[in-house]
């Protein structure tokens, strides 16, 4: 049984390229395939699964950032696109925040909606953001309508 030279992950023999990382076997300094230390080989296996990676990228846009830029997380589709989602449904509160941070003061204002109205969209935002760490967690790719496509787009998927 080989070794990673990049993630310390077991390959079988003959694989061209690491089932984890993507590394090319052999692509070690020293060529060939590498036995890992034990120090690599349990860095490897204290990772976040994709489930709790997928969730923890909703906990505000910066995990999702991280995640999109760090390896082995970059590579993996459900984190990709959990994160993607993620940035994505960021944007579309912000967005949806500062339009009603307009309007409240405006034409609602004078009709008694313009806070009421706001902040039951600010539930909405926060139920769905609640159901989204749910459905990572669980290990499914849920898809909000018109950023999920996008976000799988992005992600590769």
């Amino acid at each position: 049984m080989a070794f990673c030279s990049g993630c310390g992950s077991q390959m079988a023999d003959g694989v061209a390229f690491c089932p984890q990382c993507g590394r090319a076997a052999g692509a070690g300094a020293m060529g060939g395939t590498v036995a890992a230390p034990a120090q690599a080989q349990s860095a490897a296996s204290a990772g976040l699964s994709d489930n709790a990676a997928g969730a923890l990228a909703y906990v505000t846009f910066i995990p999702a950032l991280i995640f999109l830029l760090i390896e082995p997380y970059n590579r993996r589709p459900f984190v990709r696109f959990h994160s993607f989602q993620s940035i994505f449904y960021s944007i579309l509160s912000i967005a949806v925040s500062v339009a009603f941070s307009f309007f409240s003061f405006g034409g609602f204002a004078a009709l008694g909606l313009g806070f009421g109205l706001f902040m039951l969209v600010r539930l909405a935002f926060f139920i769905g953001w609640i159901m989204l760490v749910i459905k990572a967690a669980q290990g499914q790719m849920w898809e909000l309508p018109i950023i999920g496509p996008l976000a799988k787009q992005q992600a590769g998927s």
